[in-house]
């Protein structure tokens, strides 16, 4: 299978801590793909790194045979989205706004009504961020992530807010990102989750 996502002897560093040590592995195009491990295992630091938000201290990361740190953003998100822990949108933002927004940074969108309704946000379009409960905020940030149709997608801690109703509706709901030809990067700290969901996974 061809390769979605490649770290290469990866390192990365804050002072005199390690947060990420030779982290080698590669993700296979169409796989939903587990980054599993405690908080502070380095999860976050290592797809911030494949993300281009963070310059490793050594080794490389490819994404979709790009190398994010000499890829032009606007060339590199076209093809890749990002549900982070903390999206950073005004308050005052409403759904059918923020998704509006994000969907305008790209030359072509999924249709949104149909997106905001398989992730339940339907009757919340008028509703502001502040609003919304933690579950609703976290599927918002998928839809934000999945606008744009990407080829492979990083969902970090999805499952944070949600009571176990809701995660096993958006696990089913993930599947279907993964069935429609999506990699979806999954970081989570939830075994039950990766297990339920992931081809394969990568302990940290």
């Amino acid at each position: 299978m061809p390769t979605a996502l490649s770290f290469q002897s990866l390192r990365k560093t804050y002072g005199s801590t390690i947060a990420v040590e030779d982290l080698c592995l590669d993700v296979e195009k169409g796989e939903i793909f587990g980054l599993i491990g405690p908080n502070g295992a380095g999860k976050t630091t290592a797809v911030e790194c494949a993300l281009g938000l963070r310059q490793p201290d050594a080794g490389g990361v490819r994404v979709l045979g790009m190398d994010p740190r000499r890829t032009s953003r606007e060339a590199f998100y076209r093809r890749v989205g990002a549900q982070l822990q903390d999206a950073g949108l005004p308050d005052r933002l409403t759904v059918q706004e923020a998704v509006d927004l994000f969907a305008s940074f790209y030359p072509t969108t999924m249709d949104r009504t149909p997106l905001l309704d398989r992730w339940g946000l339907s009757e919340k379009r008028g509703a502001s961020i502040d609003a919304l409960s933690g579950g609703q905020k976290q599927r918002l940030f998928v839809v934000l992530a999945l606008v744009h149709n990407p080829d492979l997608v990083v969902l970090d801690e999805i499952s944070t807010g949600l009571d176990p109703e809701a995660r096993r509706v958006t696990r089913d709901l993930l599947r279907e990102v993964q069935e429609s030809g999506t990699t979806v990067i999954l970081v989570t700290h939830f075994m039950d989750e990766a297990q339920a969901l992931c081809d394969r996974v990568a302990m940290m």
